[in-house]
């Protein structure tokens, strides 16, 4: 059976995998889009265990608040390069990983990777999905979830490497984010 364009096109906008392995994938499956897909998904897991001994050093920091500033949440994942840190698809994971955490409120990072992320994918799959897709090991290092209620929560972010959290008293929030700022900038030890 000879694959068209057109069925490679279409594997590719739905997976994200590269062209090459698209049209091998529906080679393998004779034209089949949804076995191509699960051949993909799993190659791509295949993929992702061999990238997860590699050194994952580079990455950002996301920050979510919800719409009372009553709880917050900073998140870093983690990449191998610069380079990948300031792919849009890389951050976009990340910033739907710290509302995720927000809304689910997770326990730990283990708990985070059973959540569903979309459409029935779980935040597992889709970090091994995106693995595939740029080729780096992508690891969820660290959150942590910052209650407020009846505080105010506010943030900083500088950049995409340093993000603080803090909590003030209800009524205190034109210092909140001076204060947030000078954390990010002193590192202090306590408050």
């Amino acid at each position: 059976m000879s694959i068209t364009a057109s069925q490679v096109k279409e594997l590719r906008e739905r997976t994200g995998a590269g062209m090459m392995d698209c049209k091998k994938a529906l080679g393998e499956t004779a034209g089949d889009l949804d076995a191509a897909i699960a051949l993909l998904r799993k190659k791509g897991a295949a993929s992702a265990e061999k990238k997860a001994g590699r050194i994952a050093a580079e990455g950002v920091i996301q920050i979510a608040i919800d719409s009372q500033a009553t709880r917050g949440v900073l998140v870093e994942v983690n990449c191998e390069t610069d380079f990948v840190a300031k792919d849009n698809t890389f951050i976009e994971f990340s910033a739907k990983l710290a509302n995720i955490i927000l809304e689910q409120v997770p326990a730990d990072t283990q708990s985070l990777s059973s959540l569903n992320m979309s459409d029935g994918e779980t935040v597992e799959m889709a970090r091994q999905n995106l693995i595939s897709r740029i080729g780096e090991n992508i690891s969820i290092r660290r959150f942590t979830i910052v209650n407020g209620d009846p505080d105010e929560i506010s943030s900083y972010l500088h950049g995409t490497r340093i993000g603080t959290i803090v909590r003030v008293a209800p009524g205190k929030s034109n210092v909140a984010k001076g204060i947030a700022m000078h954390v990010a900038a002193s590192r202090p030890l306590c408050i």
